[in-house]
C-alpha cells in the first residue's frame, strides 16, 4: 500500500499546529513546511520546528521569503505598528498575496514528493477579514494548481485541505486538546517576543483568548 502523503502549512500557530494533528490523524505522513518571509513575530518558526517535532512530521523546510522588500504589512515593515484594537475592514496586518506565495511553494513541493493533498489552517468563521482565507479563495487556487502542474494535467489531482474554515476558534481548540496539542508551544501573537511572549492585544492574541474562554480550556499562552 502506498503512503499517503501530505504537505501541511505549519506557522507554529494555534490554527496551523491543529491543522498538523488532524492530518497525521487522518493517516498522512506528514511534510510541514514555514515561511521566513522577513515576520517580525520570528519567534513563530521556533514554534513551528517544536510542533513538527512533536507531531513527528516526515520532514520540515522552513524557505525563505523576501516580503519585508515588497512591504505593505504591519507584519512586515517597523514602521507601521500592529493594531492593539479591532478594526471593520481588511486589516494593516493583512501581508499581500502570502497564502498564494505560500501555498504555491507547497504545490511544488508536494508534486516534487508525490503527495496530492496540501492543508492550510485557513478559517471563515472566527473571519479577521483576510480576503486568502475565503473558501471561494481557496477553490479558486486548487483549481488553478490542476492546471498549472504535470500531475494536474495528467490527470493526478491536487487538493487544498482546510479542516478548520467552518469551525470556530473555540471548536478548533477542542479537536486540538482531542489530538494532543500541547497549545503551550505554540506562538499566534503578530509581535511576539524573542520567546515566543504574546502582547495579549493584537487581533490574533483577541481571536486565541476568546477561543480559550469558549471552549472551557485553560489558555496556556506565554504572555509578556
Amino acid at each position: 500500500m502506498m503512503t499517503k502523503k501530505a504537505v501541511i502549512l505549519l506557522s507554529g500557530g494555534l490554527d496551523s499546529s491543529t491543522v498538523l494533528a488532524i492530518a497525521r490523524d487522518q493517516g498522512y505522513e506528514c511534510y510541514t513546511v514555514s515561511f521566513d518571509y522577513g515576520q517580525r513575530h520570528r519567534s513563530e518558526l521556533a514554534a513551528s520546528e517544536r510542533v513538527a517535532d512533536a507531531f513527528g512530521a516526515k520532514a520540515h523546510k522552513v524557505l525563505t521569503l523576501g516580503l519585508r522588500d515588497i512591504g505593505g504589512s504591519a507584519l512586515t515593515e517597523d514602521a507601521i505598528d500592529v493594531p492593539d484594537k479591532p478594526g471593520t475592514d481588511i486589516p494593516i496586518t493583512y501581508v499581500p498575496a502570502r497564502n498564494t506565495i505560500f501555498l504555491s511553494l507547497a504545490l511544488g513541493w508536494a508534486e516534487v514528493i508525490n503527495a496530492r493533498d496540501i492543508f492550510i489552517g485557513a478559517n471563515d468563521v472566527d473571519y479577521s477579514g483576510y480576503p486568502d482565507c475565503r473558501p471561494e479563495y481557496l477553490h479558486a487556487f486548487e483549481k488553478m494548481a490542476n492546471l498549472a502542474t504535470k500531475a494536474g494535467v495528467e490527470g493526478d489531482h491536487f487538493h487544498i485541505r482546510a479542516p478548520l474554515l467552518t469551525l470556530t476558534k473555540a471548536e478548533i481548540i477542542q479537536e486540538g486538546q482531542r489530538l494532543g496539542v500541547d497549545y503551550s508551544i505554540t506562538v499566534s501573537c503578530y509581535q511576539a517576543d524573542d520567546e515566543g511572549r504574546a502582547c495579549g492585544l493584537c487581533d490574533s492574541c483577541r481571536y486565541r483568548q476568546k477561543g480559550f474562554q469558549e471552549a472551557g480550556v485553560k489558555d496556556v499562552t506565554l504572555y509578556q
